[in-house]
């Protein structure tokens, strides 16, 4: 990790509500964290548990409407996202903070060239001329690891495979230099040869630049060698966070322990069984009172299912923190209940 301490991101009990007929659901619930430059900090969580909603959160995308309310602080270099008028956080995206999206074809407009999509941040965040744009949207291309960057500048999304349109996308968002990335889910839908090369060209532009990352991912050994800290998030909460190491060889929370679990293994002997985590997660539009993972958790007691555990540190006496929300944490000489 580089060892600059420029903080870049500052997150403070963020709470993201979506205000739906049936009720609202808080798809975010209380978060905070921090992330300074060339740090990479990793998300990850079961479908439904408010990664990418945070991200967007964090980005701006999703703000206080008639149908959505946000509280918290969403610091970007010192500047609360949420406190900014709709053309100042429109000037943020690209030389500030940048996204790549899980999907490219939703990213990028089938009838302009991909040479456009470049060009277009280019000259509306740089002001740049025409000539310096495309010079720099080709370098740019190149630097993504796409072939015949010219020649590609002129084709259309639709000709290029899944994995070139989204280092396309890459691309476009790396354009302005930006101090952040949000990458949502980057490599979905996407062959493992190629998840591979895109996950190795983020952590490598990422150490180049001395950009601060967010991997959001719900494959766990996406973010494993990959990120300096991992956060764990459980129906819209976080419930273990710490060095990436820490989290994987040391987890504290039930839930990341089972979630380590469910990994298929080299050394697994052919149809091995994969464990499951019990039942699923929470109804968001009535959560569970006490821990929301209790319904699932086989050390879960009455405390558990009563009171709702603090995110608290469960680092013993080391430098390190390693943040856990359990009432009954799993540490070296905890005593099995349930």
């Amino acid at each position: 990790m580089n060892q600059d301490n420029d903080l870049v991101l500052e997150v403070r009990d963020v709470r993201t509500t979506f205000l739906t007929p049936r009720g609202p659901v808080r798809a975010v619930d209380g978060v905070s964290m921090s992330l300074r430059a060339g740090e990479t900090l990793g998300i990850v969580g079961e479908s439904g548990s408010g990664k990418s909603v945070l991200g967007r959160t964090v980005m701006g995308l999703v703000s206080n409407s008639p149908t959505t309310t946000v509280t918290g602080e969403c610091l970007i270099d010192g500047r609360d996202v949420h406190t900014l008028k709709p053309n100042q956080r429109r000037q943020l995206w690209g030389p500030e903070v940048a996204m790549v999206f899980q999907d490219p074809m939703t990213s990028l407009n089938p009838v302009k060239r991909v040479g456009r999509h470049i060009t277009e941040a280019l000259r509306l965040h740089l002001g740049v001329g025409k000539k310096e744009a495309h010079d720099r949207a080709v370098e740019l291309l190149r630097q993504v690891s796409i072939p015949e960057p010219v020649r590609r500048m002129t084709q259309y999304p639709h000709e290029l495979s899944g994995g070139m349109r989204q280092r396309v996308v890459i691309a476009m968002a790396l354009a302005c230099d930006p101090k952040l990335l949000i990458a949502d889910e980057p490599t979905t839908a996407l062959d493992v040869t190629v998840q591979k090369q895109i996950l190795d060209l983020l952590a490598s532009l990422a150490t180049e630049r001395n950009m601060a990352t967010i991997l959001i991912s719900h494959d766990l050994g996406a973010v494993e060698g990959r990120t300096d800290r991992v956060a764990v998030m459980y129906a819209g909460r976080t419930v273990e966070t710490s060095r990436t190491s820490r989290v994987f060889n040391n987890p504290v929370h039930p839930y990341a322990d089972a979630l380590l679990a469910s990994i298929p293994r080299i050394a697994d002997d052919p149809h091995t069984v994969l464990r499951a985590i019990d039942g699923s997660p929470p109804n968001m539009l009535n959560p569970p009172d006490g821990c929301r993972f209790a319904p699932r958790c086989r050390f879960a007691v009455d405390r558990c299912r009563e009171e709702s555990p603090e995110l608290r540190d469960l680092a013993d006496g080391t430098d390190d923190t390693h943040l856990g929300a359990c009432h009954f944490p799993l540490l070296p000489a905890r005593q099995e209940v349930g």
